[in-house]
C-alpha cells in the first residue's frame, strides 16, 4: 500500500469524525483548511499523546486558529484524546467541545483560542518559559490562519522569536487566501526577513508537509506555509 493510499484513508476517517459533529457555526471551510497539516503533525512529528499530555518533556501544540476547530478535535478523537463518543455533542451547552477550544476541558488543547492573533505571542511566551526551565528539546508548534498575520501583535512576537534564536518554535500557517493585505513575495518571505527558517508547501501534500515539518533549522525558529484551496 502506498503512502498515498495510507493518507487518503486517514482523512476518510477524519471527515467521518468530523461528520459527527452537527450543529449552528461549524466554520467548516475553517475547519476543513487545517485538516490535512493538523493530521501530519499530530500523526508523524509531535511528541505527545493522551499518556503524556502532562509530561513537561511534551511538545507543545498551540491551535490559534481556533475558530471551526471540528477538524482539531477530529484529529484529537483519532489520537485517543478524546472519546469519539463526545463528537456528536459538538457546541452543546454540556459539551466540553465548544465552537473554540478551551484547555480546561478538552484534554491534550494548551490555549483557549479564537482567531485574534494571540496564539503566536504565546508559542514565544512558551518557548522562554520552557527555557528558563531548562527543557530544551520540547519543541512549541502554533497553528496560525494567514489573515491573523493581519494583526500587530503576530508581528511584534515574529520579529523577536528570529533575533532571539527561539529554536524551539515552529509557527504552521495556513494560507487560504484570506488575507486582508498579502505580502509581497508571500507569506514565507516575512518571516525569512526576520531570521526565521521557512518554507511553503502544498497544504494537502502529506510528504510535503512531513518534509517541511522535519527540516533541520539550527539557532533558527521554523515556518511552514501551509497553501490551501482559497476560502469561499
Amino acid at each position: 500500500m502506498t503512502n498515498t493510499t495510507y493518507a487518503q484513508d486517514d482523512i476518510r476517517r477524519l471527515h467521518r469524525l468530523m461528520a459527527l459533529m452537527t450543529g449552528d457555526e461549524k466554520h467548516s471551510p475553517a475547519a476543513t483548511s487545517t485538516l490535512d497539516a493538523l493530521w501530519v503533525l499530530y500523526d508523524r512529528v509531535l511528541r505527545v499523546s493522551p499518556a503524556t499530555a502532562r509530561d513537561p518533556g511534551r511538545d507543545r501544540f498551540l491551535l490559534s486558529k481556533g475558530h471551526g476547530p471540528m477538524a482539531y478535535y477530529a484529529v484529537l478523537a483519532e489520537k485517543g484524546f478524546v472519546e469519539e463518543e463526545a463528537l456528536s455533542g459538538f457546541g452543546g451547552y454540556d459539551s466540553p467541545l465548544g465552537h473554540h477550544p478551551d484547555r480546561t476541558l478538552v484534554p491534550g488543547v494548551e490555549i483557549g483560542s479564537g482567531s485574534l492573533g494571540h496564539g503566536l505571542p504565546l508559542a514565544v511566551g512558551s518557548v522562554l518559559g520552557l527555557r528558563a526551565q531548562g527543557l530544551t528539546e520540547p519543541r512549541v508548534w502554533v497553528l496560525i490562519g494567514d489573515a491573523e498575520l493581519d494583526e500587530g501583535s503576530n508581528h511584534e512576537a515574529l520579529a523577536y522569536a528570529g533575533p532571539a534564536g527561539l529554536e524551539q518554535l515552529h509557527t504552521l500557517v495556513i494560507d487560504n487566501s484570506s488575507a486582508s493585505y498579502g505580502w509581497p513575495g508571500g507569506i514565507a518571505s516575512r518571516f525569512s526577513a526576520a531570521g526565521w527558517s521557512a518554507e511553503t508547501v502544498d497544504g494537502r501534500d502529506h510528504q510535503a508537509l512531513y518534509a517541511a515539518y522535519t527540516a533541520p533549522h539550527p539557532g533558527r525558529p521554523r515556518a511552514v506555509v501551509a497553501r490551501v484551496e482559497p476560502k469561499s
